[in-house]
């Protein structure tokens, strides 16, 4: 950020007084940028700037601290103090500390932090005693998702459970509403696809009717039997719950969208006959961004037993791949339509490893702001439209002789 741009670093002492600190975390508390300029600024016989450059002496900025720390919430004292001890040129950016206290934090200052020349002062979140119930539970799922002991400290003085996780909790009381209603109606809970019913829903993708677009979408909502849909459901609760309560829905439902419409249009380019049923594209899009974060930040991951769960969440994956693979060669019931493909769960993996990580890696941070996630993004904006013009031209071009409409 250029100087030029910043507020009157003259205002910085003004803002560790009770009343405009007060003002600035209500600010923070509703998610709304700060307005330095309309803070009242008291007269000062120092001034900390005299350059007006836009920074502050690390110096100065510790007696301030010192003198006015006491109003502040710990966990954000001890964020100002390890960006002090992170300068190495001995000078503090004024953009930085309203970043930090209008919870709108740079590059910057992430990187001033972890470049602290010491850990943090302070016990850690984990050493906390006298939490209720609903912060032990945010501070489990702190140490679940994050490898920063100073994410993990915000994001535990910032979670309100408002709004709750409600992406991942509403589309799963869909699609176990809707798997009722086809067990109902179809008489049989197990392997539904074997029914010559399952197919004639308007919700399954078929190769036959892939010019009606919702499908590409709405088949997360039908799955082949109770054992498809237990493993997806459990998957999804356990990993997109606590994901979701960290990263926002806005950030769980691009992945998860973006997991669903590749798995369908990777089916319609690589198993050109199949049809699509089932949450695992948008599933697997979670589990192996999560998955490969954790391993990505093995060291500074805290959750207990983490080799021990991130092997259960490998087998679980395992076995409900192998059993879609098991599934799409096994003879049809009503040939020659073949059963559903595989191929979403690999098409949803691809964009966990790609766009999902740099998703979850970046915390409070700007997507907008990531150049790899633009990157990450421009490939799957590529890939898409290269799967359309694939699924407009090539069936014919091809003289692929797809399985009538059900």
């Amino acid at each position: 950020n250029s100087p030029k741009n910043l507020p009157g670093p003259r205002n910085l002492p003004s803002l560790f007084f009770s009343h405009n600190i007060q003002l600035y975390e209500n600010e923070a508390e509703e998610k709304k940028p700060c307005i330095v300029t309309n803070l009242p600024t008291p007269r000062l016989p120092l001034h900390y700037d005299p350059e007006n450059s836009g920074f502050i002496s690390t110096e100065r900025f510790r007696d301030l601290l010192a003198t006015h720390g006491s109003e502040l919430d710990p966990h954000k004292l001890e964020v100002l103090l390890a960006l002090a001890d992170g300068n190495s040129d001995g000078k503090i950016c004024y953009q930085d500390f309203v970043n930090l206290m209008s919870n709108k934090r740079s590059n910057s200052f992430r990187r001033a932090i972890l470049q602290g020349s010491r850990q943090l002062k302070g016990c850690s979140l984990r050493d906390e005693v006298g939490l209720g119930l609903s912060q032990r539970l945010v501070r489990h799922v702190a140490y679940e998702t994050l490898p920063r002991e100073v994410d993990r400290k915000w994001y535990f003085d910032s979670y309100t459970y408002c709004p709750p996780p409600w992406f991942i909790l509403a589309i799963t009381i869909a699609e176990v509403a809707v798997f009722m209603y086809y067990g109902i109606q179809l008489d049989r809970l197990v392997l539904q696809v074997s029914s010559s019913s399952f197919l004639k829903s308007p919700l399954p993708y078929h190769p036959q009717l892939r010019a009606q677009a919702w499908r590409y979408f709405s088949y997360v909502f039908m799955h082949t039997g109770i054992e498809h849909l237990s493993l997806n459901m459990a998957m999804q609760l356990l990993v997109g719950v606590p994901l979701e309560m960290v990263h926002g829905a806005l950030r769980i439902g691009l992945i998860y969208v973006c997991g669903v419409l590749a798995g369908s249009l990777a089916v319609s380019v690589t198993d050109m006959t199949a049809p699509v049923v089932g949450s695992s594209g948008g599933v697997y899009a979670l589990v192996s961004a999560h998955l490969a974060n954790v391993v990505m930040n093995w060291s500074g991951m805290k959750c207990q037993f983490k080799l021990f769960r991130m092997a259960m969440a490998l087998v679980c994956m395992s076995v409900e791949f192998g059993r879609a693979v098991w599934l799409r060669f096994y003879p049809p019931a009503f040939p020659p339509c073949p059963n559903p493909s595989f191929v979403a769960h690999l098409g949803g993996v691809l964009v966990g490893l790609t766009l999902g990580v740099v998703v979850l890696q970046n915390y409070e941070q700007r997507l907008q702001e990531q150049s790899l996630f633009w990157i990450f993004f421009c490939v799957y904006t590529l890939f898409v439209l290269c799967a359309v013009f694939w699924n407009v031209f090539a069936y014919s071009l091809l003289d692929v002789r797809i399985p009538p409409a059900p």
